[in-house]
């Protein structure tokens, strides 16, 4: 999970995350929570050391604020060095639910990618619009239909990851759009789930709406450059 000012958030997530890292701890795996503070400017990093003692399959990491897109990179960049055989992304604003994950990883061997999608999402009617827009913008740039490009919601096999993140910029504001398009350009095995996604459960969201459109029209170009790389799939 990246956090950026999720003071008020923090706590009640990983109270609600945690335990799926003690399942998959129990069945005789080794799980880790791990949320990246990206540069907050509210105490959510001190907030997270106090819970390591009481969370022992919680790491908390810090790092110098980059954006949302970048810090997901950079979880995935740890994730693959620490050689996790599975990677799953969420965030850490309370939207998504841990009951909805199980499904994923009861499938996480059939499938490559196991991704969610927010049918009904409660987040506003902008981030609707966002969702739909992404998707006709990765139709036209890879001519490729992704039911939701961006769900901060999926289970990865770290290998067929870390073939698709070799296409990716570093720091890329977009990361998990251009993961999904790429996945499906590439023809990997995809499963898409219908998953709840609430409204954020307290403070308040960094991005408006002319700040994603300045992210959008900055990644169209590496939009651009990856497609291109992409080439003969």
């Amino acid at each position: 999970m990246p956090a950026y000012n999720e003071a008020e958030n923090v706590n009640e997530v990983v109270r609600m995350w945690h335990p799926v890292a003690e399942r998959i701890c129990n069945e005789g795996n080794e799980c880790k929570l791990v949320i990246a503070n990206d540069g907050s400017k509210d105490n959510t990093f001190e907030i997270l050391t106090q819970l390591k003692s009481e969370y022992k399959h919680l790491v908390p990491l810090n790092k110098p604020n980059s954006g949302h897109g970048a810090t997901v990179l950079y979880l995935y960049q740890y994730a693959i060095k620490e050689n996790a055989d599975y990677i799953f992304q969420t965030d850490s604003d309370g939207q998504t639910l841990p009951e909805e994950f199980w499904q994923m990883w009861e499938n996480r061997h059939q499938y490559d990618f196991n991704i969610g999608t927010r049918g009904g999402r409660q987040d506003g009617s902008s981030r609707v619009f966002v969702t739909k827009t992404l998707r006709f913008v990765v139709w036209m740039m890879f001519g490729v239909w992704v039911k939701d490009a961006n769900t901060p919601f999926r289970l990865m096999k770290k290998d067929r990851l870390q073939a698709i993140m070799e296409y990716i910029p570093k720091d890329y504001a977009l990361a998990n759009v251009a993961v999904s398009a790429i996945a499906v350009k590439k023809g990997e095995k995809i499963a898409w789930y219908p998953i709840t996604f609430r409204p954020r459960q307290g403070g308040t969201n960094s991005i408006n709406m002319k700040r994603i459109f300045k992210i959008g029209w900055k990644a169209l170009g590496d939009f651009r450059r990856i497609n291109k790389n992409l080439k003969g799939l």
